[in-house]
């Protein structure tokens, strides 16, 4: 990494977990621990770090929030200058199923697209008015029932949403994947039912332009890559 990072100025941390131990996010904190000291080492002078938005307590999903919290106090005790975005939950990856069936109920999710977070992460990288800020980067936060009928109207699919308990839910993802990433998943839509990811949005401070309307905008993902 010292090598890597010779020649330059700032660097765009992206939130990671280890593979092969995917169970332990507490390891994360160590890689990037690692790189933040390398990056300082080397002579850069600036880390923006993507993290992530959720309940630091109460869902499966909890112990990743913490170890995100954990890397954002890393940063911010760097000696760097350093902003922080934490993300939304992608929009982008339902159109596979041709359904929305999960346990979030009529939460509120603040969603995002990858284009979108890539634009406001270049204002991060190379605006100096950013430093010192923490930014939560989404559109305006909407239920299981409204992203339907948005994907119906744009991709011509039924407008439909199936309602889940969260125990059904939890025990569909574990039977899908592995049993640490369906509690995630889980966690991550239980954390919505209960209210953790409606949030304000930051994303005009950090992008310089306001987040595209899911209700005007909604067609521009018929040209993002869909594939999940």
């Amino acid at each position: 990494m010292l090598q890597a990072f010779s020649g330059i100025d700032t660097v765009l941390l992206v939130s990671g977990m280890d593979a092969p131990d995917m169970d332990a996010p507490d390891k994360h904190i160590d890689q990037h621990r690692n790189m933040i000291e390398a990056a300082r080492s080397a002579g850069v002078r600036k880390l923006v770090y993507t993290s992530v938005q959720g309940a630091a307590a109460g869902s499966a999903f909890s112990p990743i929030v913490q170890s995100n919290r954990q890397t954002e106090a890393d940063v911010k005790a760097s000696g760097l200058d350093w902003v922080i975005g934490r993300i939304g939950i992608y929009i982008d990856t339902y159109k596979a199923r041709g359904e929305i069936a999960n346990g979030a109920g009529d939460g509120l999710c603040a969603y995002t697209t990858r284009s979108e977070l890539a634009y406001a992460c270049a204002h991060m990288l190379t605006g100096s008015k950013h430093n010192g800020h923490t930014y939560l980067l989404h559109g305006a936060p909407i239920t299981q029932a409204i992203l339907a009928r948005h994907l119906g109207d744009t991709f011509g699919m039924a407008p439909w949403y199936r309602e889940m308990t969260v125990e059904a839910f939890r025990a569909e993802r574990i039977a899908e994947l592995v049993e640490f990433m369906g509690n995630v998943i889980a966690g991550i839509y239980q954390g919505i039912r209960d209210g953790a990811y409606d949030e304000h949005s930051d994303f005009d401070a950090a992008a310089g332009r306001p987040h595209p309307s899911w209700a005007n905008d909604f067609g521009t993902l018929k040209n993002l890559p869909i594939d999940r």
